[in-house]
């Protein structure tokens, strides 16, 4: 099978192959293949339950605005990147 990427696509796999994380881009295609008929066949039943607890809780009102939310990650990482 002979297969054509794009320059960039290639030239990121080679460096890929040369940090190690690859053998061949032939393994590395291989992993991509795989990974996206994993996607496929997943059965998304065991995240019921966390959405179902999500749903509940945006219904009691336990939710905030995103900006706010932002505000908060933004600062929980400066005070981490402190210490």
């Amino acid at each position: 099978m002979k297969i054509e990427l794009p320059a960039n696509q290639k030239q990121w796999l080679e460096a890929q192959i040369a940090a190690g994380h690859f053998t061949s881009i032939d393994e590395a295609l291989a992993l991509a293949v795989a990974d996206m008929m994993a996607v496929e066949t997943d059965d998304l039943a065991w995240a019921k339950p966390y959405i179902d607890e999500a749903r509940a809780s945006v219904a009691r009102g336990g939710v905030i605005p995103g900006d706010e939310f932002l505000k908060q990650l933004d600062d929980k990482i400066a005070s981490l990147q402190s210490k």
